[in-house]
Formats: C-alpha cells, structure tokens, sequence
C-alpha cells in the first residue's frame, strides 16, 4: 500500500538526503527532532541516555539516508522506527542496578514490584509484536504503547486512517493467534 502523498518540507528533506547535503540533516532535525526526542524520552528514563541515543539515531539517519524509501514510510516515522530501535538496543545493553534481592526484576534488569509471571506475559508479548510486520506494529505501537488515537497516528505517520484501521485490526488479529497457539503449546506441555 501507498502512503499519503508527502509534504513539501519532506520531499525537499529527503531529497538532500538522498544528495548527502549536510542541510537536510539540519533540515531533518529541526522538522522531525522533537517527536524523536519525545519517542526516546517515553523509551528511556535517563537524560543522558536520551541524548547518546538521539545523536545515535541522526548518525544512522545520515548513514541510511541512500535506503530511505518514500514509499513505505514518512520521514518522522522512518526516523522514529530507528529511534525505537535504538532505544531498545541501549536498554538491552545497559548494566542492572544493584538492587534489593527479594525484589522483582523486570525484562531490562531493572526493579519492580511486578510479579515475575506478568513480566513474562509481558517479555513474551514483546516477542509477539516483533514478529508482526513493521507497518502492523508501527501503528500498534503507537496506539498502545504511546497511546495516541488513530487520527494522531495518521497526523504523525501520513498513513491514511482506512489503512490505520486496517493495519491495527490485521495486527490484533494476527497477535490473536499467536496467544492462541501459545496457550495450545502451554496446554499441551501441561499434558
């Protein structure tokens, strides 16, 4: 499916980077800087790491930018999509905190007083989602994850609201099934 036709501004943007015109890169930060910004602070509860992870993802904009393909995302969520992954892959490197030993531990390392088996409900959901399709679990994500409503996600994505609705109805359905048959593999391991 097509996405909605870009703006202008993004056009112009994603031309000077396909030219490797330091411009656009400016040009990228200050059009798309704060909704990455936002995205990293909702991911990562540390200042400092916000900041590594923002230079991080703009590095990798600038060294990605021949592959950026218009046809398959927006700029802001070609950008987000790579500020989400390394987001996860600074959490998945960080060192745990020393931390009380008769209390939880949630998927990061971190402490919680979230019982053990909702972290595994949620670990393997987290598993789920990244077995969806991009397209499906961008707007799942940004639905549940950062709670924003389906005529936000097509304010921020350009993706028209009909494929919004059908992207979300496709993605529940498909995690669905995959709670399904991870209940029948539970229940036949029981047996």
């Amino acid at each position: 499916m097509r996405r909605s036709i870009p703006s202008t501004t993004e056009r112009r943007i994603a031309a000077g980077l396909r030219t490797r015109d330091p411009d656009a890169v400016r040009a990228l930060y200050a059009e798309y800087g704060g909704i990455t910004l936002a995205v990293l602070r909702e991911a990562l509860d540390d200042r400092g790491a916000v900041e590594d992870v923002m230079q991080q993802v703009f590095l990798e904009a600038w060294q990605r930018c021949p592959s950026y393909d218009p046809n398959r995302a927006s700029l802001g969520t070609w950008l987000c999509t790579i500020a989400r992954s390394r987001a996860i892959d600074h959490l998945r490197r960080r060192i745990p905190e020393p931390c009380d030993a008769t209390v939880e531990f949630d998927a990061c390392g971190a402490c919680t007083n979230e019982p053990a088996s909702a972290v595994l409900e949620r670990m393997a959901l987290g598993e789920m989602l990244r077995r969806l399709p991009q397209d499906e679990a961008e707007v799942v994500w940004l639905r549940f994850h950062l709670g924003l409503s389906q005529r936000e996600i097509v304010a921020r994505t350009g993706i028209p609201l009909g494929t919004v609705k059908s992207r979300t109805a496709s993605a529940l359905r498909r995690l669905r099934r995959m709670l399904e048959d991870a209940e029948g593999v539970k229940g036949a391991a029981a047996a």
